[in-house]
């Protein structure tokens, strides 16, 4: 039995850990460090082949070839700049930057819009078109793909960004009401309530009152939206066919790693592909403290 003395001069008797409260400990000590290790490994499967591929766009093409794990000798910056215009990554990546930021503001505003009324308001067939909602989230895209390129064609929306963007938000829109839907349930009704007393209409109400009261689950929605339809392949490959000046990016990430995969230029093809993964760490970088309190506002509450 050990003896303590607290901060009053008062003497209190500890009982000594059981059997069963080391065996406890010792067997959260041994899950602690699998779980460290399995994560560092998961670290370094994730880091290591990122960071060879950054190194190597610096290269060229026989240190390459010569040397895949070792350092440049020089920094060799022309590299970014063959792929950003000779393979025409730079027009690419603002093609996908301009209907990215369509989709993804079209997105937010149909999903909140939809999320608040199903979470807010009670009307009839309301859980059966919230059930259709999440519905959506169990059906592949490939799977629609033939009727999907039928009704683009048919809607003159075929090759057109505007047609991308629409099936960029129509495919998003389950996921972002599934998951604002149970954000907005989780916010205090008593705001909502004054702000209608105070004659607050509901139109202002969404808008002014709990949109700002739901930016943290707004934020890690839309960054989880951006990443999907930033790194989408399958949807333009279908529905962007003809017109290179068009193309997303993926489209000319696939074309650069076919030809310089044949032309052996493979420090263009690295320098393509550095481009294309930046502005994804540095939105993760720049918004992964909104991610973790959006995921886990709703719990907190």
């Amino acid at each position: 039995m050990t003896v303590l003395e607290t901060s009053d001069g008062v003497v209190a008797a500890a009982a000594p850990a059981s059997k069963a409260d080391r065996a406890v400990r010792r067997e959260l000590g041994v899950a602690n460090v699998f779980s460290h290790g399995f994560l560092l490994v998961w670290a370094a499967l994730t880091v290591l082949p990122l960071l060879w591929m950054f190194v190597s766009s610096f290269k060229s093409n026989g240190e390459i070839l010569a040397d895949p794990w070792g350092l440049p000798e020089t920094l060799r910056l022309e590299n970014w700049s063959r792929a950003w215009t000779g393979a025409h990554i730079g027009r690419y990546f603002l093609n996908s930057l301009v209907v990215v930021a369509g989709s993804v503001s079209l997105t937010m505003l149909m999903g909140a819009t939809a999320a608040y009324v199903f979470a807010r308001y009670e009307f009839r067939g309301r859980q059966v078109v919230y059930y259709l909602f999440v519905g959506g989230l169990m059906f592949p895209v490939f799977l629609a793909l033939v009727p999907l390129f039928f009704v683009v064609r048919n809607a003159g929306l075929f090759g057109t960004w505007t047609g991308l963007i629409l099936v960029y938000a129509a495919y998003s829109l389950p996921f972002t009401v599934f998951f604002l839907t149970a954000f907005f349930r989780t916010l205090p009704t008593s705001v909502a309530e004054a702000a209608l007393v105070d004659g607050c209409g509901h139109f202002r109400l969404f808008f002014r009152v709990m949109l700002p009261m739901a930016r943290p689950g707004l934020i890690s929605v839309a960054i989880f939206n951006f990443l999907s339809h930033w790194n989408q392949f399958l949807l333009p490959q279908v529905l962007m066919q003809g017109d290179e000046s068009k193309w997303m990016l993926a489209q000319g990430l696939f074309a650069l790693s076919v030809s310089q995969g044949y032309a052996g230029d493979y420090a263009r093809l690295f320098a393509g592909l550095s481009i294309a993964v930046l502005p994804v760490l540095a939105v993760y970088v720049a918004f992964q403290r909104q991610v973790q309190s959006g995921l886990t506002a709703g719990q907190l509450k």
